[in-house]
């Protein structure tokens, strides 16, 4: 009897003992993998839970124009948020929604509210507070209340150049412009403090700090001028008004070294109340001067006569019978006008802007020279300025299997050959710059935490020999100061130019009644200081020609720009007699 009862009890303790063995083990082995095999990922969680990070970010750098005065900074701000963890002390958080609600001029009871429902996460209260409030925020120490740095950009020219400069995504990010392209340049490297914290998120005095400092942003100095941006803008959105058109571009160039001195596109957006959401944000924010394709028109010509005078194929007084019309292939191609002046030379052919001139000196010069000057003239490639976003240009040459004899001869007065304002100016700058191609830029000095870029003028190549420069650019100033009453003409000044007219291109042809108006110069012709390109698109009321639209502007921009420049009269007999110049 006593024999079976002690097995009975010894098989129940067995079972007993084992269970306990197994989960002493279970334990151990738990133990192992806490503090030995996983301890570094273990001791990361725990810091994370004790230790509070505050992130510090990074001040972005500010863009400057060419004087060095900032087009975009950033100045120091807070946003304020709320603990909702801390906040479930439900006294302690009325009282603080008050002191907050008092400060921000904001409801209390809605604070309140918002602070205690929802999960236990921080909830943003207000943005970019600004950072002396944020100091005297931050010492009424709040039950709860939080503030991280944060930052602002202001616009110290206001909506000045707003398509060039861009503007900053809620996650500060550049979305177009200087603020997108040079994004990893401007925005410096965020930094972080850290605290160790009780269980309700309260940092512990005396405790152990860790701190990771921000890196500023760099900073980004353009070749704009914001006065002559300013001249530029004004005139363009004046100029449209005026002659009722679409939408236009006018760019300022030095043209002996490629910077971009003033660039404006209209429509245009404003920074001072940009709208993200805005139906045409991909319209208005596009730089149309380095984006948009259109086909030069009678400008083209400056091109062309200079390539037959640098084969050595014509002179300036060299001539043609104009008998208003050149049969090219089964075509027929007349002047604009539909006039026939008879002989007519170089010179005249250019002031009077006949088509016909130039499909004579295209034929003599033939496709294979005249599309490889084409080329090196920077067509059908992007120029490399440094902004994204820039198109290529297009031509077909005798190599392409869909090109005709009579793409040649409407070619070479810009008819069938598209290109961007841009490219069009640069390749006019060869003329003023002694045959030399020089890429055009828009950035002249990158400023970061331990380095300093500078970028400077680039020879692309020798286009044309420079007596040719020379001699074209004396016919663009006889096709200005030449002509009686050319819109072009600046008091005081001699003025080189050519203008342009051409009709909108439509999937079917062109619309007759639509043109793009354009005028492309130089300023004082002796010694040319600006060059500039006007484009209006689709100007309506009856005024339509470049000579019309284009080159009175070009006179106003110049006008206005040589009086800044402080640049001395070169045609003194022809100011007004009011007008005194040093």
């Amino acid at each position: 009897m006593t024999s079976s009862r002690s097995s009975h009890l010894t098989w129940r303790h067995w079972v007993l003992a084992t269970f306990v063995v197994a989960s002493f083990a279970t334990v151990l082995v738990h133990l192992y993998r806490v503090q030995v095999l996983n301890h570094e990922a273990y001791m990361k969680e725990a810091t994370v839970t004790r230790q509070g990070a505050v992130p510090l970010p990074a001040s972005r750098g500010a863009i400057l124009d060419a004087t060095g005065y900032p087009l975009a900074t950033s100045v120091d701000t807070w946003d304020v948020y709320i603990d909702r963890f801390q906040w479930r002390d439900t006294a302690k958080a009325k009282e603080a929604a008050m002191g907050l609600g008092a400060f921000l001029k904001r409801d209390a009871a809605k604070l309140l509210a918002d602070g205690t429902s929802g999960n236990n996460g921080d909830l943003l209260v207000q943005r970019n507070i600004p950072y002396a409030e944020g100091l005297t925020l931050d010492k009424q120490d709040l039950w709860g209340i939080r503030l991280v740095r944060s930052s602002v950009r202001l616009y110290p020219e206001g909506d000045l150049a707003g398509q060039l400069i861009g503007y900053l995504g809620r996650d500060g990010a550049g979305l177009w412009g200087v603020e997108a392209d040079f994004d990893s340049m401007l925005r410096g490297k965020d930094g972080w403090l850290t605290t160790e914290r009780d269980a309700l998120g309260r940092p512990i005095a005396f405790s152990q700090r860790a701190e990771k400092p921000a890196v500023e942003g760099g900073e980004v100095q353009l070749t704009i001028d914001r006065f002559m941006q300013a001249i530029v803008e004004k005139a363009l959105t004046d100029s449209l008004a005026k002659y009722n058109a679409k939408s236009g571009s006018i760019i300022v160039m030095n043209p002996r070294t490629g910077a971009i001195l003033a660039m404006a596109s209209r429509p245009t957006v404003a920074l001072s109340k940009v709208d993200l959401n805005h139906k045409d944000l991909d319209s208005i924010v596009r730089n149309r001067a380095i984006t948009d394709l259109y086909e030069p028109g009678s400008t083209m010509k400056t091109l062309t006569t200079a390539i037959a005078i640098d084969k050595g194929l014509v002179t300036p007084e060299s001539s043609y019978l104009d008998t208003g019309v050149q049969k090219v292939s089964n075509y027929e191609i007349r002047n604009w006008d539909f006039s026939a002046s008879g002989p007519q030379t170089v010179r005249q052919y250019l002031q009077k802007s006949l088509n016909t001139g130039s499909v004579w000196l295209a034929q003599k010069t033939g496709p294979e020279t005249f599309y490889q000057y084409v080329k090196n003239f920077g067509f059908g490639e992007s120029t490399h300025m440094g902004l994204a976003g820039e198109a290529e240009g297009q031509y077909r040459t005798q190599n392409d299997a869909n090109w005709y004899a009579v793409d040649l001869a409407t070619n070479s007065y810009g008819q069938g050959i598209a290109v961007t304002p841009l490219q069009m100016l640069t390749a006019v700058n060869t003329i003023a710059n002694q045959g030399r191609l020089m890429r055009p830029y828009v950035v002249s000095k990158i400023v970061t935490n331990n380095t300093s870029r500078t970028f400077g003028p680039v020879e692309v190549r020798q286009v044309i020999a420079p007596q040719t420069a020379a001699t074209v650019l004396k016919l663009m100033n006889d096709v200005v100061d030449g002509v009686e009453l050319h819109g072009a003409q600046t008091p005081g000044y001699h003025v080189a130019g050519k203008t342009g007219t051409t009709l909108v291109s439509i999937p079917t042809g062109y619309d007759i009644d639509s043109t793009i108006a354009s005028f492309v110069g130089f300023i004082p012709y002796e010694d040319p200081q600006v060059s500039v390109l006007i484009k209006i698109d689709q100007p309506t009321g009856g005024l339509n020609l470049g000579g019309q639209t284009a080159a009175p502007v070009f006179s106003t921009v110049a006008t206005q720009i040589m009086d800044y420049l402080r640049v001395p009269p070169t045609n003194p007999a022809t100011l007004p007699k009011s007008v005194a110049r040093p």
